[in-house]
């Protein structure tokens, strides 16, 4: 269990990937141009989709593998499979409909909230030994 975090990153890179493809595609789809980056509504909540995922991205991966590194690495890989499934849901939700992106945001934000979590405890205990 100890690549898990490692699965979650390669599964947050295809996530990304996912989230991109979904955005070029909407983009031939409603015929969208380059660069904008508004039109069809279905386009802007896939363009949503991926700017939001990205975003959530820059501050679970930093705090997946502080988690790991500082002793945590099976719970942390557990809470990043809880992340990816919150997103995925989100992802799925907000294609269809925004208003319905609820629970899977508050999933996703479960599973980041306990990496940190764990990323202080972990950083705590090593300043204290250390």
């Amino acid at each position: 269990m100890q690549n898990l975090p490692a699965l979650v990153t390669l599964l947050t890179v295809l996530l990304q990937f996912g989230t991109m493809y979904a955005v070029g595609r909407a983009r031939g789809k409603y015929r969208i141009e380059a660069p904008a980056t508004s039109g069809h509504p279905a386009f802007e909540r896939a363009y949503r989709v991926q700017m939001n995922t990205l975003e959530s991205t820059v501050m679970f991966l930093p705090a997946l593998w502080l988690a790991a590194h500082y002793g945590y690495g099976l719970w942390a890989g557990v809470a990043g499979l809880i992340w990816i499934v919150g997103r995925v849901w989100y992802a799925g939700a907000y294609l269809r409909d925004a208003s319905k992106r609820g629970p899977g945001y508050m999933l996703g934000m479960l599973g980041w909230a306990a990496l940190v979590v764990m990323a202080v405890m972990g950083l705590g205990r090593a300043m204290v030994a250390g």
